[in-house]
């Protein structure tokens, strides 16, 4: 570098076409003359932003190539990977400025590592979600790249190893949006199976979005391979499935890992045993020998210690059944959590349904203990009946005359509103059926329970309402019981549990 001059750079700079011949005289009438310094003369190239640090470093080596891949000018080097490295570049059309991905040279001679690379990019190109950075462009020449949106902020491994830990919260809230676009990746039949924190980018405004799709699956039986127990970057998951007995590519699996990413953001550290050693890695007891979460953070809610649990388990049945679930649950956590709503009792009353026998027994007071119901009806007589009602069994209600407004407390983004929402037709009629079909079929809704109350005597409403599993009507014949909403609201939020009273009255 020693031997560099200010012309010599000049030529290099050209060459490399960062620069044309015009841009360059430009610089050289500013300053005047040639004979000057090179650190005049990079001063300048910085100043003027014709350069970056990046650019300059390279040039000043003697480096000839990377600078340009297709229509995209390199910037500046934001990472490195085992087999590539990502850039912040600008198209030299558009002046759009994305995040490039180039597979490293080393792997660049081998065809099943740009295969893998290339099918890397075609698979996230698919994706589009508010949770995952999306890919743009994907290309071969002049050698594998690909660009996506460039994310101003930092990934959560970065992140944590300055903050180590964050409140249950602020973790609950990167959580639920990791869990969101899992949920949007499984619905169209792919798997992430990459799972980690440093997959994981923190944007400036605080939202998370996953990133490197590179070794999602399409969810189909596969059995466990030897390429898997050899790939560094699918070993966890193949370490997990050998020691759950579970078949390759198990959906579930994501879960685990996405529990393994709250688990850390809480706890300050992650749950794994971090090793690189291949053997140690496929261990069943680096899965097994978990620190219980309540160890490293005592005061941890515990409903959230629970959600955390249950993604961890080692049994995949035992976990969450799909990333929608998870997303659900996470949501409604959360909003317990936002609302301050974590009463002893409330805590004690969370429970997991019976898996076979007798139901259970709630008491009177703990049916609702920690649950939210939404009662949409303009009827103020019915608004203050269910009301008060049921605030005396512990459920916590919100009500709204207006069947739009309500749908409007639900959004994509943020955690659902209530635990289950009650729809009456008495006061409202068709608009109040109409909401109750939209909740059902809306993306972000349609796993949210709900109950449609029915006057008897309106057949057409009857016939016209759109039931499932999750989405039950009840028919009013005559004054509205809200004993009859109460066993419906156990039956949707606690299955497995009866009232106390119904209970003894069976005996009877």
């Amino acid at each position: 570098m020693s031997d560099v001059t200010a012309e010599k750079l000049g030529q290099r700079i050209t060459d490399s076409g960062l620069m044309d011949s015009h841009q360059l005289e430009s610089v050289w009438s500013e300053l005047g003359t040639r004979d000057i310094t090179l650190e005049q003369f990079t001063s300048m190239l910085l100043r003027r932003e014709f350069l970056t640090n990046y650019q300059l470093d390279r040039l000043l080596k003697g480096e000839k190539g990377g600078f340009f891949y297709g229509d995209y000018k390199v910037l500046y080097l934001v990472g490195t990977g085992t087999f590539a490295r990502v850039y912040r570049a600008v198209n030299i059309k558009t002046a759009k400025v994305v995040a490039l991905k180039a597979l490293r040279k080393r792997f660049r001679a081998e065809p099943g590592m740009t295969e893998q690379f290339i099918r890397e990019g075609q698979i996230g190109a698919k994706l589009r979600h508010p949770n995952i950075v999306p890919i743009y462009e994907v290309s071969e020449k002049p050698s594998p790249y690909m660009t996506m949106e460039f994310v101003e902020g930092r990934n959560l491994r970065e992140f944590l190893k300055v903050r180590k830990s964050l409140p249950p919260i602020d973790s609950l809230r990167l959580g639920v949006d990791i869990f969101a676009g899992l949920a949007y990746a499984f619905e169209h039949g792919m798997t992430h199976r990459d799972l980690k924190t440093s997959n994981v980018l923190v944007t400036s405004r605080g939202r998370a979005k996953l990133v490197d799709f590179g070794l999602a699956g399409l969810q189909k039986e596969n059995s466990l391979k030897e390429d898997d127990l050899n790939n560094p970057r699918t070993i966890d998951y193949a370490g997990l499935e050998r020691a759950s007995g579970v078949r390759n590519n198990d959906p579930r699996s994501d879960l685990f890992f996405a529990g393994c990413i709250l688990y850390n953001m809480i706890g300050g550290e992650p749950p794994l045993s971090e090793t690189k050693d291949r053997m140690s890695r496929l261990s069943v007891q680096r899965y097994q020998n978990i620190r219980p979460l309540h160890q490293l953070v005592p005061d941890i809610p515990n409903r959230l210690l629970a959600f955390v649990n249950r993604a961890l388990e080692m049994n995949p049945d035992r976990r969450f059944g799909s990333a929608a679930e998870m997303h659900e649950e996470g949501k409604r956590v959360l909003a317990r959590l936002e609302s301050g709503d974590l009463s002893e009792s409330e805590q004690a009353a969370e429970v997991t349904a019976p898996k076979s026998g007798a139901p259970l027994t709630i008491a009177s007071d703990q049916e609702g203990s920690g649950k939210t119901v939404m009662l949409v009806e303009s009827r103020i007589d019915i608004q203050d009946q269910v009301r008060e009602r049921l605030k005396k069994h512990g459920y916590k209600v919100l009500v709204f005359s207006d069947p739009v407004r309500a749908l409007g407390r639900f959004t994509e983004y943020e955690p659902a509103a209530a635990d289950c929402v009650l729809f009456s037709t008495v006061g409202l009629g068709d608009d109040a059926l109409e909401a109750f079909n939209r909740f059902g079929t809306a993306e972000h809704t349609k796993n949210l329970p709900a109950i449609l109350f029915v006057d008897s005597r309106q057949a057409g409403i009857v016939k016209s309402a759109q039931l499932s599993p999750k989405r039950r009507m009840l028919q009013i014949q005559g004054a509205l019981k809200v004993r009859e909403i109460r066993d419906a609201l156990l039956a949707l939020l606690r299955p497995g549990y009866i009232r106390a009273s119904a209970a003894a009255a069976d005996e009877s």
